[in-house]
């Protein structure tokens, strides 16, 4: 990979009233191309600790602006404390100038190391948790999240996908390296993305939603039958509904993850179309909980055959109804803490060496993150 460069200007965006927020606006210099991207530092972050990184990718035809005025995951990043990202696609000149992500010949544009380059130019400048590095997109940029996941599965720890089924050519090549996270959000209405695939010519260009789902079923060693659970109805106006289906592993780890917004369209729910739902969360809550060796803190058989707890700590059982025991073998005494996933601390407490039982009948059924010492998992409860 060819050396980059990256300069910096700096502008301040309107802000909510708690914090002015700031934008830095950076190109990368990158295999002699300018590339632009904008990068978000959370109001939280103070460089004391590693962050986990997003990367949000827009549409074909789109730029930063546009997408970040419609699906501004900001206030996200301040509550949760990672870094983001919206890079800049170019223009294709075989689709009539239009931005578009993935290799456009005949130029020498290659999405897939600009973004490992722009991975590596962030986290020298910022403590960056590389094994918390995470991709999503919407319709073209979702089509983009698929090929990262695949083709730069050693860096991407989690995918989340709106508007966009795999493109054909992604799948039929895909070989991820570790067990990997992947969340998407179809519309059964998208008339631009149809959830039931595009094939023309004989040719299969977009996999059907189940297709999709299936193959990163298949790579993390998943059941094939899935969790399906009805999501309220809370706005009964935007014609559509939406059902979660959730495919887990043996030891019950959730790999993959599927809104299904039925009669919804290429929306990004939240911002547009579907209101039950607001997929900017949605993605974070999923994503956030997994590293480069799978979902934090949950035991797997997925790809490698083998994942464990760290030695010093267990977290039991996973998913859990009322009480969490904590095994650890510290030699000094320690505290846990609990946070909901978006980062709101819920409670805290001491460890002792050996075995220490958390009751949390008290709080609601979810998806938690769990920190004892250095060590951070995600715990779910569930009856």
């Amino acid at each position: 990979m060819k050396k980059s460069l990256r300069i910096l200007v700096l502008f301040f965006i309107g802000a909510p009233a708690i914090n002015a927020q700031t934008l830095l606006n950076q190109t990368l210099m990158h295999d002699g191309n300018n590339r632009e991207y904008a990068l978000y530092i959370p109001a939280s972050y103070d460089g004391s600790q590693e962050v986990p990184l997003l990367f949000n990718f827009h549409g074909g035809g789109g730029n930063i602006a546009e997408h970040l005025s419609s699906v501004d995951m900001r206030p996200i990043a301040d509550t949760a404390n990672f870094i983001l990202v919206y890079p800049q696609a170019v223009p294709d000149p075989g689709n009539g100038g239009s931005t578009s992500w993935m290799h456009k010949e005949p130029t020498t544009f290659d999405d897939v190391p600009f973004v490992e380059a722009l991975i590596d130019a962030i986290s020298a400048e910022y403590m960056i948790d590389n094994n918390r590095v995470y991709v999503c997109g919407y319709s073209l940029g979702g089509e983009f999240t698929y090929e990262l996941a695949c083709s730069l599965n050693n860096r991407i720890a989690a995918a989340g996908a709106v508007a966009r089924t795999m493109q054909g050519e992604t799948y039929n090549n895909c070989a991820p390296q570790h067990p990997t996270g992947v969340l998407t959000i179809l519309g059964t209405a998208d008339f631009i993305s149809d959830y039931n695939g595009i094939t023309f010519g004989g040719v299969q260009y977009y996999m059907s939603a189940d297709e999709t789902h299936q193959y990163w079923v298949s790579a993390n060693n998943c059941d094939a039958n899935p969790t399906v659970s009805a999501i309220a109805n809370t706005n009964t106006s935007d014609g559509s509904t939406v059902e979660r289906y959730t495919w887990a592993d043996a030891s019950g780890c959730i790999y993959v993850e599927h809104l299904k917004v039925i009669n919804g369209g290429h929306d990004w729910p939240g911002a547009f179309g579907n209101m039950d739902i607001d997929a900017s969360q949605e993605i974070w809550k999923f994503v956030s909980g997994y590293n480069l060796s799978g979902l934090i803190g949950c035991a797997t058989n997925s790809i490698e055959n083998e994942w464990s707890f760290e030695d010093e700590v267990q977290v039991f059982p996973n998913p859990f109804k009322e009480d969490l025991h904590i095994e650890s073998s510290f030699q000094k005494a320690q505290n846990y803490a609990l946070y909901s996933i978006l980062g709101k601390h819920i409670m805290n407490g001491p460890i002792q060496s050996g075995s220490t039982l958390v009751n949390l009948s008290a709080i609601p059924d979810g998806v938690y993150i769990l920190k004892v010492g250095d060590q951070t998992f995600k715990v779910i409860k569930r009856k």
